[in-house]
């Protein structure tokens, strides 16, 4: 398994996005595979909860996430228009706002990605450095904490 550390509230995240090398070597087709896969992992997880269970609407959730993806690692511009221009980091830490993370739950979403990127076909150093933008980056998306409190990070880097 990768390897993960726990979120500190407030400490600053430095993160940097994968390398186009990622994208490149997956391709689109291959990165939507990879995707669908990481949330049917998501599906038969401990935080299903989180997503639709109507199976046509996590379909959506899946489509839309791998656009994200694809994106993010440097593919075709396919996510931005949802995103209206925000930065799509920004986007997607917003749209975790409205539920309560845990990082044990950002533990799992890890473990389900960890899972799918192991079954992927390529050079290990690729999947190691997207890992490392995962890691890091789902750090910001934890907002609540064992102790009750609430913290909201920002994309600031």
């Amino acid at each position: 398994m990768y390897e993960a550390s726990p979120v500190e509230k407030g400490a600053p995240v430095e993160w940097k996005l994968p390398p186009p090398e990622f994208y490149e070597a997956l391709g689109y087709d291959g990165m939507k595979d990879l995707m669908y896969r990481f949330y049917d992992e998501i599906y038969d997880s401990g935080i299903a909860n989180f997503f639709p269970q109507d199976e046509e609407e996590f379909d959506k959730v899946k489509e839309k996430n791998a656009l994200f993806f694809i994106e993010l690692c440097g593919g075709p511009k396919v996510y931005n228009e949802a995103a209206s221009g925000t930065d799509l980091d920004e986007y997607m830490l917003r749209i975790h706002d409205e539920f309560s993370i845990y990082d044990k739950s950002r533990f799992e979403w890890l473990g389900c990605m960890d899972t799918a990127l192991r079954a992927t076909d390529i050079d290990q150093e690729l999947k190691d450095q997207f890992w490392d933008y995962l890691e890091k980056f789902s750090k910001l998306t934890v907002n609540t904490f064992t102790d009750g409190s609430k913290y909201y990070a920002t994309t600031s880097v």
